[in-house]
């Protein structure tokens, strides 16, 4: 088996880790951070997350931390409501709870997990040691009113659904997760955030759906923000013959269709097989991309149509369940 060498500790990183160890690989792991910490997701963890769990012998534990179910689906566009039960259940776990608990199972299982440690984008040495790239976005939004995230936690009655509450300006989502906390993550353009001067709470109220939805609840914690955030495909280039990039460095997919920590943990599981198993870095990247094209596509899409206030009046015509199961990613060929 070939040495692997690990960048970045998020989902992907953390299960690239796991799913290599499991393979019988050297693994060593490097994150910026020092510890644990939060970050700016919608903290949705799709129903197909559990096969991928299960598989990287993590699922009772991820059980352990309570996480939060949810069966629901609500799609506010304007005035217009949109509603469905999901295909299975899904759950709310926050990255702060998920993100320890992945790296800390990478360590149990033999990972050498290195913290307050960069990359310095060196290439494996010797030539069959494995580099895994999964630390983060690799491309600048170009300039323009660009794309901003956001989120904070709040406390108080929570239900199983998530809320989707969509305007010309972005969206903001709605869910709960562990502990009776409630994430409310949200999109937003460079130039609305000004107009706001940045007052998050000011900004989320901007709709009456939106404020009776988050009347009952207080706020727990500050807000956090990223960006600026520029959408990627999957790659569609050659990396090297022994590196794997997984997560966002696969691919940036727009946030809002709660995909993304599915497909982190998707590709990052891919990686590490891949690597540990020293199969080929083009036919790895060709696979991912053959599962993340159609789901990529569909996300951008809904997005861009969704933030045309002028279409909000087509909401009862969407095929909603239809629609969530084209922007899910299965499993992977192994």
């Amino acid at each position: 088996m070939a040495d692997i060498l690990i960048a970045g500790g998020g989902p992907a990183g953390a299960s690239a880790a796991i799913a290599a160890r499991l393979e019988g690989s050297a693994v060593r792991l490097m994150d910026r951070a020092r510890t644990h910490r939060h970050k700016v997701c919608g903290e949705f963890i799709s129903p197909e997350a559990a096969e991928i769990l299960e598989k990287l012998q993590v699922w009772d534990d991820f059980r352990m931390l309570g996480p939060h179910p949810i069966r629901r689906c609500f799609l506010h566009l304007g005035s217009r409501v949109e509603q469905w039960k999901l295909p299975d259940c899904a759950w709310g776990l926050s990255r702060l709870q998920l993100d320890g608990l992945l790296l800390d199972k990478a360590g149990a299982f033999g990972a050498i997990v290195s913290r307050g440690e960069s990359f310095d984008g060196r290439t494996p040495n010797p030539p069959n040691d494995r580099v895994i790239l999964a630390c983060g976005r690799q491309q600048t939004a170009p300039r323009g009113d660009r794309l901003f995230g956001f989120k904070t936690h709040f406390e108080g009655p929570s239900d199983d659904a998530v809320e989707l509450f969509f305007d010309a300006h972005g969206y903001v989502g709605v869910s709960g997760i562990e502990n009776g906390l409630t994430n409310v993550c949200g999109l937003a353009t460079e130039s609305f955030l000004r107009a706001f001067s940045c007052d998050f709470d000011q900004m989320v109220l901007r709709s009456q759906p939106l404020v009776e939805r988050l009347h009952p609840l207080r706020r727990r914690m500050g807000w956090i923000v990223t960006g600026p955030l520029s959408f990627t495909a999957p790659a569609n280039r050659s990396f090297g013959s022994n590196i794997y990039p997984a997560g966002d460095s696969m691919g940036f997919v727009d946030p809002f269709t709660g995909s993304g920590i599915l497909n982190a943990i998707v590709t990052g599981r891919l990686a590490g097989l891949a690597a540990a198993r020293q199969s080929s870095s083009s036919e790895y990247v060709k696979s991912c991309r053959a599962l993340l094209r159609g789901p990529f596509f569909i996300s951008s899409i809904l997005r861009r149509l969704a933030c045309h206030t002028e279409l909000h009046w087509l909401a009862p015509c969407l095929p909603c369940q239809a629609l969530f199961r084209l922007t899910r990613t299965s499993a992977g060929p192994f």
